[in-house]
């Protein structure tokens, strides 16, 4: 059983390791090609690019939060399991404590929810705009 979760947990890295790559292909060829017509950037255009790629942050790791917490619930399960065939060798203290990580990461988006409604977070926060950073020029 547990080479079986050792191959899965190999194939989901490699996935993940992909899907990465391919996402920093993606902004290298944003950052290559630019917004303005020339082709450059300054400093507004590269915070702007980052204010809009982590605003789905929050949904990314709600769902890696849900993933990983019911993975935790089924090992849980798994290591009771093993406690009730053979109490010598699986307490029964390993298996509460996947459980209880599991459904703490199960409930983490509905408490940051709660958290963000409760401080009054506005999504929409803009710093000061910069409109662009020279480096090098001499001024007489």
């Amino acid at each position: 059983m547990m080479t079986f979760i050792k191959k899965q947990g190999l194939k989901l890295s490699a996935a993940v390791t992909i899907g990465i790559m391919s996402g920093a292909e993606d902004a290298a060829a944003q950052v290559a090609i630019g917004t303005g017509t020339t082709g450059n950037q300054d400093f507004s255009d590269i915070a702007a690019n980052m204010t809009e790629s982590i605003a789905n942050l929050p949904g990314l790791l709600s769902g890696l939060a849900y993933m990983f917490g019911i993975l935790l619930g089924v090992l849980g399960i798994l290591k009771i399991k093993d406690h009730v065939e053979n109490p010598s060798n699986a307490p029964l203290s390993h298996g509460a404590i996947r459980l209880a990580a599991g459904g703490a990461l199960f409930a983490l988006p509905m408490v940051y929810e709660a958290m963000q409604n409760t401080i009054g977070v506005s999504q929409g926060v803009q710093g000061p705009g910069l409109n662009a950073v020279q480096f090098g020029v001499v001024t007489p």
